[in-house]
């Protein structure tokens, strides 16, 4: 795997990009980077596809923010890296904040999509009591640094025991968030406070689609998923058993077969020997 970097609206942007074939842009959600996806990777690139897994600006290796950005930035971040790889059209999937991305890229660059992958995510803007929630946490990351995310949100982002029984998973997330730092946490934080309710638009959405909930999701409960599934006609939703909020961590087995299995309907490859298709 080589990462590569590209200066995009006026940031640099650290990416994974690898294997050959249609494309499937894949995007992190909050407070993660693109090492998220690296149990996806492998099955992606030996079923036939280019995957494209980028930090988003402010977190993982691309440059931190001056502590403001808009979900609308982090799209236009996504249309241009795709432009500088000459990438036309993209799969791509939005977990969790980046699910707030592909409603938007859904919204404004609906031809740069073929199909769209949401996981763990919600069509809804945040309630007020959010919004307060999300601004206060930002303040205190501005006052006391990026440990005061991890420490509210690690314990609710797997399901109930996995961290007693899958500590080193626990451990590398939990590292994941408290070496981001506190401008890039406090735009996120922003950035989903401020999107707007994406719930209106469902029945608007014609690409082939596939919705996927976890069972134990203590963050982005499953009836948020029912709801995007319901909303949008003639897509395909899926549950993950015995998975949190970091589904395709716990459970990539199950993760990368649901993927792989929508991709081959939406997308198929040329495989190596000859035969279309993907493996499952």
């Amino acid at each position: 795997m080589i990462t590569r970097h590209a200066f995009l609206n006026g940031a640099l942007c650290t990416y994974d990009d690898i294997g050959s074939g249609p494309t499937v842009l894949l995007i992190h959600g909050f407070p993660l980077n693109r090492a998220l996806w690296r149990p996806q990777q492998a099955d992606l690139v030996a079923a036939g596809y280019r995957v494209i897994a980028p930090d988003l600006r402010g977190f993982g290796e691309s440059d931190e923010t001056d502590g403001s950005c808009s979900i609308d930035l982090f799209a236009d971040d996504m249309v241009a890296l795709l432009e500088h790889l000459d990438v036309d059209q993209a799969v791509v999937v939005g977990m969790s904040m980046g699910g707030y991305l592909l409603f938007n890229l859904l919204e404004r660059y609906p031809q740069r999509l073929t199909a769209a992958v949401f996981m763990v995510t919600r069509s809804v803007a945040d309630d007020e009591v959010t919004r307060q929630q999300r601004l206060q946490l930002a303040e205190n990351c501005r006052k006391y640094g990026p440990q005061t995310v991890a420490d509210r949100l690690h314990p609710v982002l797997f399901a109930p025991g996995t961290l007693e029984t899958r500590p080193k998973l626990g451990e590398e997330v939990y590292s994941w968030m408290v070496t981001t730092g506190s401008r890039g946490l406090v735009a996120g934080l922003l950035a989903m406070r401020d999107r707007r309710d994406s719930t209106p638009r469902l029945n608007r959405i014609t690409l082939p689609t596939l919705v996927i909930g976890a069972a134990e999701d203590q963050v982005c409960p499953l009836e948020h998923a029912r709801m995007i599934a319901n909303g949008i006609s003639g897509s395909r939703f899926v549950v993950v058993e015995d998975a949190g909020h970091l589904a395709n961590l716990e459970q990539p087995n199950q993760i990368n077969h649901h993927l792989l299995d929508f991709l081959r309907q939406v997308q198929p490859t040329l495989l190596n020997d000859g035969s279309i298709g993907c493996t499952c």
